[in-house]
């Protein structure tokens, strides 16, 4: 079976078959467009990964905001749960941390939404736009005040 034939039956086999290759600086026998398209893939996963754990990490943040009585030890614990993964997710693509602020402000509708839906509180109650500094996101001891 060709690598390209191997690739559309069943991926696991063709990575760990790639890596073989690499490892033997077999090059010559390498599925090179799928393994750029695998690459390119991975960089996008990242990113996407850390938008959605912003949406999350918003959500709570909003929730935290405009539902004081509601506040829980929970609550607080997922608010630093987001913060630790995106802080891992930062750690080990370094790259991602000059978009950060731009993925914040991405993330912060559908983080709303979320809010929303959790809070029964209407979308209109929230902010149009990310009402926090980027750069407090992560700070473990930064939690926004009442609305």
């Amino acid at each position: 079976m060709t690598m390209t034939n191997l690739y559309e039956h069943d991926i696991h086999a063709w990575t760990q078959q790639t890596a073989e290759l690499l490892r033997q600086r077999r090059f010559q026998e390498l599925d090179i467009e799928h393994l750029v398209e695998e690459l390119e893939t991975m960089g996008r996963r990242d990113r996407q990964e850390l938008i959605s754990r912003l949406k999350i990490l918003l959500g709570h943040l909003l929730k935290w905001q405009y539902q004081p009585a509601h506040r829980s030890s929970s609550w607080r614990g997922s608010i630093l749960e987001q913060r630790l993964r995106i802080r891992d997710l930062l750690q080990d693509s370094p790259s991602l941390k000059p978009l950060f602020a731009e993925a914040a402000a991405s993330a912060y509708r559908d983080g709303a939404t979320l809010a929303s839906k959790e809070t029964g509180l209407s979308p209109a109650h929230f902010p149009e736009a990310l009402p926090y500094v980027p750069d407090h996101l992560l700070e473990d001891d930064w939690l926004p005040g009442d609305a």
